[in-house]
């Protein structure tokens, strides 16, 4: 049986009190769903799932995401503001496979049509922790996977705006093309490594997807963010899976506290081979303000920090 992650209780409690306002609320704004200048309106879960919709629509469609740059997607709690943007939209996009539980409610009583971008992907059960067995829920970070998402993204917007359906086609294609460029690099750079110390230490298990996908050994300290973090245990684990291997480089996310893997860095020898970003796009002018600039900032990031030799 497929298991979620949770929200807390008061989270829960709040967002099915706003959710059964949600049709009194969009029967006094009725015909609002479409933005100010007329195009259709989506919204987003997150940032990623933002910008990968945004880079198919063109100018054709409104986008907005929920969540913000830099925000932890895990454990975030809908606003007023938030329930009455998706209730207006003309399309609700989440990733599912678990992430989003703070949504389903108030999604399953807006009329707005709704789309899971996951759905076609072939879901990796997390291995440990309390949210054992279900399903890792990172899948947009594997470029393999990514198409599946942009798939999805092209036809749910065809569905909305017929009239559009050959601009967003060729749209999709042409950013297709661009994931496949980046997984090409990271698979002919992984090459070069050797075979022992192809493997990503991170402190999030969010890379399931990717190290499947690129043929690399995955290690991490918690599963997911929702669990415990940074335990002794979890450090002591990690901490032999580099020295058995070798692996030259540990790594952690952006948006958590990176202490933990500082400490298996100063056990093992290994170096910090830098932040890698996974749930959040950056501000634009960060490191990562599109989802193929975060693609290729973590290839590149991994690649140079697991071509650092054997220590």
């Amino acid at each position: 049986m497929r298991r979620t992650f949770r929200c807390g209780r008061r989270a829960a409690a709040g967002i099915a009190a706003l959710a059964a306002a949600l049709p009194l609320v969009a029967g006094c704004d009725a015909g609002l769903g479409r933005a100010e200048d007329g195009k259709p309106s989506v919204v987003t879960t997150f940032t990623v799932l933002a910008d990968m919709t945004r880079a198919v629509a063109g100018d054709r469609i409104t986008v907005d995401s929920i969540t913000k740059p830099g925000a932890e997607v895990h454990g975030y709690e809908p606003t007023p503001s938030d329930l009455l943007t998706a209730a207006k939209s003309d399309l609700v996009l989440d990733n599912g496979l678990g992430l989003e539980s703070w949504f389903a409610q108030f999604v399953e009583r807006s009329e707005a049509p709704h789309v899971t971008l996951s759905e076609g992907v072939d879901p990796i059960p997390v291995a440990a922790g309390g949210t054992r067995g279900a399903a890792n829920p990172h899948a947009w970070m594997s470029p393999r996977n990514a198409k599946t998402y942009v798939a999805n993204i092209r036809d749910a917007l065809s569905r909305i705006d017929p009239a559009h359906a050959a601009e967003f086609r060729a749209n999709a294609d042409d950013y297709t093309r661009r994931l496949d460029e980046i997984e090409r690099y990271l698979r002919t750079e992984l090459d070069r490594i050797p075979a022992r110390q192809r493997a990503l230490v991170t402190c999030e298990g969010a890379f399931s997807y990717l190290t499947r996908d690129a043929g690399l050994q995955e290690a991490y300290l918690w599963p997911v963010n929702s669990d415990s973090e940074g335990t002794p245990q979890q450090i002591k684990n990690t901490t032999r899976f580099v020295q058995q291997r070798d692996v030259p480089a540990v790594f952690c996310e952006s948006t958590v506290n990176d202490k933990a893997q500082r400490q298996v860095a100063e056990e093992t020898g290994a170096r910090l081979g830098g932040t890698l970003y996974v749930d959040s796009l950056s501000e634009p002018g960060g490191p990562v303000p599109t989802y193929l600039d975060l693609l290729r900032h973590d290839a590149e990031t991994i690649v140079a920090g697991l071509s650092g030799g054997a220590r």
